[in-house]
């Protein structure tokens, strides 16, 4: 088990996200990857979805320590699935690059109930393979 960097949780009004993608066409293609768009409306209430990668976008960003600061942007935080079908992230640009060389990776759950989704991201440091941390 590797040292915890950071931690992040977020919540997210399912109508409240509703209304700004109504009111914003663009809003879609400037927060949400193609591929997430692509399997948020493939499901039937892509809203929760999309609501859910929401909060996962604003979670990991917290764990980074950023927010929305320092260069990183929503489309650096791409929610996809891993082999088993289980939501996982893959960093893009400015975020991508705060991970680079400590081996970290970023282990990722999100849930939806009634008008909430939420998303919470933890980031862990791998020990190197000799068991320091030198």
């Amino acid at each position: 088990m590797g040292r915890i960097l950071g931690v992040g949780i977020d919540l997210v009004d399912i109508p409240g996200l509703q209304r700004r993608m109504d009111r914003s066409p663009g809003l879609e293609q400037r927060i949400f990857a193609p591929e997430e768009s692509a399997y948020c409306r493939s499901m039937a209430r892509p809203i929760q979805h999309f609501a859910a990668r929401f909060a996962a976008k604003e979670a990991v960003m917290k764990a980074l320590g950023t927010g929305w600061a320092e260069g990183i942007e929503f489309r650096d935080v791409v929610v996809v699935r891993d082999a088993r079908g289980a939501p996982a992230v893959r960093l893009e640009g400015e975020a991508a690059a705060r991970l680079v060389g400590q081996g970290a990776r970023v282990h990722l759950s999100l849930s939806h109930a009634g008008d909430t989704a939420m998303a919470v991201a933890v980031i862990e440091a791998r020990e190197d393979r000799d068991g320091g941390d030198s």
